[in-house]
């Protein structure tokens, strides 16, 4: 279904913007997300997680963007063990910030049903991966977001806080965004945590990354 979808033209065009060498169909995101829809519903969930690794598995741009939306859901039932095992095996071997960010959508929905898998992510921080690295704070961005933190919640954003400030030397770009784009989500549900840690490790930034971190603020 997805290779009857292809564009040669844009997949050329994907291909040189990604940059990742990697096979392309040119299929926009928003018809894989349609697509996408309809075999969550129609898939038992067996079903669904063996379609998802093996899509993944492919390692074409879109099958793998595919098989993140597949289990790109809130609820997963009766269990959602394996779609987190699942995620947090392809987060081992990211590569390329977009294939990385859908999977760690999916990351992010599993983390808010079971933070205990928080223990996993902490590992990420000193993987040798730097999208590895990067995606310990992709996937606990909804504990930035949250507007009525429950006490575990604030904990939880004190331990991702700490490991954003242990990010701040590295001077790799993506890993210097994706703190700017934790403190800039959490400066708009509480901008004085984010003032704090602009404070104490804003200098350690690159310039962009903290004038973006402090945008809202």
């Amino acid at each position: 279904m997805l290779e009857s979808m292809a564009d040669p033209v844009k997949a050329s065009e994907m291909a040189a913007y990604h940059k990742i060498g990697r096979p392309y169909l040119g299929i926009p995101v928003p018809q894989i997300d349609m697509l996408a829809r309809g075999w969550r519903q129609s898939l038992s969930l067996d079903a669904r997680l063996g379609l998802a690794a093996a899509l993944w598995d492919m390692g074409v741009h879109e099958t793998m963007v595919m098989a993140a939306k597949l289990l790109e859901q809130a609820r997963i039932r009766p269990d959602d063990s394996g779609a987190w095992a699942l995620v947090a095996g392809w987060a081992e071997t990211f590569e390329g910030w977009a294939t990385a960010d859908h999977a760690s959508i999916a990351g992010q929905k599993r983390l808010v049903a079971d933070p205990s898998r928080l223990g996993t992510v902490a590992g990420w921080t000193t993987h040798p991966n730097m999208w590895t690295r990067r995606a310990a704070l992709v996937m606990t961005l909804p504990w930035a977001k949250m507007n009525n933190p429950k006490p575990q919640d604030l904990e939880i954003r004190e331990t991702v806080l700490g490991w954003a400030a242990g990010y701040a030397p590295d001077r790799d770009w993506f890993i210097q965004k994706s703190i700017a784009w934790w403190v800039r989500d959490l400066s708009r549900h509480d901008p004085d945590r984010s003032r704090a840690f602009l404070a104490a490790h804003g200098d350690g930034l690159k310039p962009f990354a903290r004038k973006e971190a402090g945008r809202h603020l």
